[in-house]
């Protein structure tokens, strides 16, 4: 029986895949001549003013500009003719303003640990490097804010809060920085609970492509006063300005936390424990599914034992007595749905340890084909929709001979794939594109989205244009009336 979503695949897939091939094939062609410069820059003039603005050193060298050329994907591209790093709003600003004079690309960058060529400087130019603007301005802790520098990264920022009751949920696994955390609408493992960090930036400081120096809001609780610009910002990726200062919110410690893993047969009867536990109003913190493939790497590269099957990994926040009965209630649910080898984790030295494994999963996968690099890609549907999607790309993985583990925050519809793709053998790479548009033509199909919280930076581009059809060219209108010359980031997001 064909699944509901053969119709669509049928429809879709041919062109999604030629439009993916064109669009590496541009890209590999950019990485043949990455290090040589455009004919229409003037390399001399650029390095003589960007040093007189900042101060600081301009990398320029080819070992220099190295690291800058990629991030964490499987993806290659340019690499910027100049790396600056400023340590201030008003440089940032002079670098833009001049930048924008000269019509050079600027390419903003945090951690670089994007999945989708977010930050890759695929026609040169300018990348300005956050990473000496890395303080902590102030905490509002009566307000449960916090003011930083965009260079901030998160763990930088939960150690300053030692001590005040308070910590910053959200955790995408890598140490991203804040900016570029909200460049890409990033979420992770506590989004069930906590919201992406859609709901989680107050106001954003920001310099726009003319140069001009912006905030997106107060910090009141809420306002009604004009259009939503830090929404906008949320999620541009360095399309639209240059982040220079972020308030974002912060959460209270939780007085009770705890952890717990489980099996199942199957995957059906993980997400259906979830989707349970979601109708009786459970506030679970974290939910996460590995497949077997997933927890074999665990058990191999973090020296865990956990039993080879679907598993669940569940953490709890709340107080003593709230943590006590959502505990009884989930158990319940799990023995309904077959769910055994219940688990709980009290210690916070084995819980940390528990956590530690499943954010190592990208390496434990590698340990599974060493000379494979790895391709990590997300979708995200209702969570009704989650075991369907999800098995049904199994499918396809084991019929396409590609070896790649499932992980998935399950508590919120999003699931990842780490391909493990030898990127040398065409006829490799022609499978993996081949299940990678299969997996995002299905979730589209189920309402979903072709990306959870990778972002499109220029791995997805031909997934925006269907999933969101004419609705991308009010997206584009918007880009040309901020960024009329394109210089902000550009092929990113937008071909």
């Amino acid at each position: 029986m064909s699944p509901p979503c053969a119709g669509f695949l049928k429809d879709n897939l041919g062109k999604n895949k030629q439009n993916r091939v064109r669009l590496i094939n541009k890209i590999r062609s950019l990485s043949s001549t990455m290090n040589l410069p455009l004919s229409d820059i003037d390399i001399t003039s650029l390095v003589a003013e960007l040093s007189e603005i900042s101060g600081n050193p301009v990398i320029t060298s080819e070992s220099g500009r190295e690291p800058y050329r990629r991030d964490e994907s499987f993806h290659v591209a340019r690499s910027p003719h100049a790396v600056v790093q400023p340590e201030s709003a008003e440089e940032i600003q002079q670098i833009v303003i001049w930048c924008a004079k000269h019509k050079i690309p600027i390419v903003p960058r945090g951690a670089g640990t994007s999945l989708e060529g977010n930050c890759l400087a695929i026609q040169g130019g300018v990348c300005i490097d956050t990473v000496k603007m890395n303080k902590v301005i102030h905490i509002y802790q009566d307000d449960f804010h916090v003011v930083v520098e965009p260079g901030v990264t998160r763990r930088q920022l939960n150690e300053y809060l030692k001590g005040s009751g308070l910590f910053f949920p959200i955790d995408p696994g890598a140490d991203a920085t804040i900016g570029g955390m909200v460049a890409t609408r990033a979420s992770g493992t506590n989004a069930v609970l906590y919201g992406s960090m859609r709901e989680n930036v107050i106001n954003i400081e920001v310099v726009m492509a003319d140069g001009s120096l912006i905030r997106t809001a107060k910090r009141a609780p809420k306002s009604a006063a004009g259009y939503d610009l830090t929404r906008l910002m949320i999620g541009s990726e360095g399309t639209l300005g240059v982040f220079t200062e972020l308030t974002i919110k912060l959460h209270p410690i939780p007085e009770s936390i705890l952890s717990a893993t489980c099996t199942y047969p199957t995957m059906e009867g993980a997400v259906n424990s979830v989707i349970d536990m979601h109708k009786c109003g459970i506030p679970v913190a974290r939910v996460e599914l590995l497949d077997e493939h997933t927890i074999r790497a665990v058990n191999q590269y973090s020296k865990t034992n956990f039993e080879i099957a679907p598993t669940l990994f569940f953490e709890f926040h709340g107080s003593e007595l709230g943590v006590k009965e959502q505990v009884e209630v989930t158990g319940d649910i799990v023995k309904e749905h077959g769910g055994n080898g219940f688990v709980w984790v009290k210690n916070m030295e084995d819980r940390n340890r528990m956590w530690r494994a499943r954010h190592d999963v990208a390496y434990a996968s590698k340990q599974l084909r060493p000379n494979g690099k790895i391709w990590a890609t997300d979708v995200c549907v209702p969570v009704s929709k989650l075991a369907e999607c999800i098995n049904e790309t199994r499918k396809d993985i084991d019929e396409s001979g590609i070896l790649a583990p499932i992980v998935g925050h399950v508590g919120d519809g999003n699931f990842h794939l780490l391909l493990l793709v030898d990127h040398e053998n065409p006829t490799e790479v022609q499978a993996a594109e081949a299940l990678h548009t299969r997996m995002v033509s299905r979730a589209l199909e189920l309402d979903g989205t072709c990306t959870g919280e990778h972002g499109i930076g220029y791995g997805k581009l031909e997934f925006l244009k269907t999933e969101h059809g004419d609705a991308v060219k009010p997206m584009q209108m918007i880009k040309q009336a901020l960024d009329p010359h394109s210089i902000m980031n550009p092929g990113k997001i937008f071909a």
